[in-house]
């Protein structure tokens, strides 16, 4: 089978799960647009940034390590139960850091949830689910069981759904609402569970901790730091600034653009992270097929994906009020920079994934720490000249910049491996 083939396959196999996801994203957030009141987009997208920085860690660090060292192993032997002792042990670290971010800021939860012990009780036992639903489907994507992985994706896309139509509709409040819809995903570890139960890859650990599991996972762990800290905390800050700028009402007209980003953002990656990557670890040890692989891949994607970004721009003036309401025509002057930084931006991974795969992570930090530092630059240029537009002309500035830097350095770095 051919490198093309082989990822044309893959992304077809995930292609109802990203589906499943697309479509409950894009209803949840007309939910929150009609009755989650002025601001409702906002609070949904501050919400899931909150939940980012208790899950960027554990999903973004330990468990795409985990993909790496699980996946050419037998489950149930003893490496596998090493490297998923180290696993388990370094997602309940982060769960514990997680939770003494909200012990030293109680504000970061009480502005979205209300001061309500029962809300912030829920909080967080939705965020131990999530946490431990995710890492039981990266030991299903590890395994190779992508069947397993579109079932509870799709169940998981239609609960969290429903449990925000449910509250919304019977009148309750949006951090009522945003409350449903982590513990509607959470829920999705009791059958993810029984899946890899099934399946044997739950193992009870034997013996001793592995220091090299340990160090091994934990390279990815410091990966993970840099995007929380450059990448998410980034992303939660200026938010905040926007609202305290221009108000909830008028920041929900940018929002709702990041919004739609957003949504095929999270169909990119979730073909990436379950096709794309997966492969690409594999071929850590053979230098010239990965490169052949990135190549393959990048040149199907480049065109499919600007005609398909172009397509949205034509569509606008339909698809705004369609998937939000009629008052976000507004934010269409938003629009053509949002969509050009995301064409750089999903390039731009398609490179950067390479240093995650090799876990070169000093080359991955100095990234994200250049890429927030040139972002933040921008912004403090852009945002007082632009007000709105000048953040969504921050995002295409920035990704088309970092995108020449990832051509510049890879085409070097191919030209001197073997």
């Amino acid at each position: 089978m051919s490198t093309l083939q082989r990822f044309l396959k893959g992304s077809a196999g995930a292609g109802v799960a990203v589906a499943a996801r697309g479509v409950g994203a894009l209803v949840l957030n007309k939910l929150l647009a009609i009755y989650g009141g002025p601001g409702g987009l906002t609070l949904l997208a501050h919400f899931q940034n909150l939940l980012g920085l208790f899950t960027t860690l554990p999903g973004e660090g330990v468990n795409v390590g985990i993909t790496k060292y699980l996946a050419p192993l037998r489950a149930g032997s003893g490496r596998y139960r090493a490297w998923l002792g180290a696993g388990v042990l370094l997602n309940a670290g982060t769960l514990l850091l997680g939770m003494a971010l909200l012990l030293l800021r109680p504000a970061l939860l009480t502005e979205l949830l209300g001061t309500s012990l029962a809300l912030r009780l829920g909080f967080g036992v939705g965020i131990v689910l999530l946490v431990s639903y995710a890492l039981l489907q990266t030991l299903l994507l590890a395994a190779g069981r992508l069947r397993n992985y579109v079932l509870i994706t799709v169940l998981l896309s239609g609960l969290s759904v429903s449990a925000v139509a449910v509250v919304l509709l019977r009148g309750g409040s949006a951090g009522e609402a945003l409350l449903a819809y982590l513990l509607a995903q959470g829920s999705m570890a009791i059958p993810a569970l029984w899946l890899t139960l099934r399946g044997r890859l739950v193992h009870r650990w034997r013996g001793q901790m592995s220091a090299a599991a340990l160090r091994g996972l934990g390279r990815f762990l410091l990966m993970a730091v840099s995007l929380l800290l450059f990448g998410k905390a980034v992303d939660f800050a200026v938010r905040d600034l926007l609202i305290a700028r221009y108000g909830l009402a008028r920041t929900d007209l940018w929002q709702a653009v990041v919004k739609l980003s957003d949504n095929y953002t999270m169909v990119f990656s979730a073909v990436i992270s379950s096709v794309y990557y997966p492969r690409l670890a594999a071929l850590v040890g053979q230098p010239a097929a990965m490169r052949r692989y990135v190549r393959t891949v990048l040149l199907l994607l480049a065109p499919v994906l600007a005609v398909g970004l172009s397509l949205l721009y034509l569509l606008q003036s339909w698809l705004l009020p369609l998937l939000f309401e009629l008052r976000f025509l507004a934010a269409r002057p938003l629009l053509a920079p949002q969509l050009l930084g995301d064409w750089a931006k999903f390039l731009s991974w398609l490179l950067l994934y390479q240093l995650t795969a090799r876990a070169q992570v000093g080359r991955y930090v100095a990234v994200q720490i250049g890429a927030a530092i040139l972002y933040v630059s921008l912004l403090a240029v852009l945002l007082p000249r632009y007000q709105l537009l000048g953040a969504t002309l921050t995002h295409a500035v920035h990704y088309c910049l970092l995108l020449v830097a990832c051509a510049v350095y890879f085409r070097a770095d191919w030209r001197t491996s073997p």
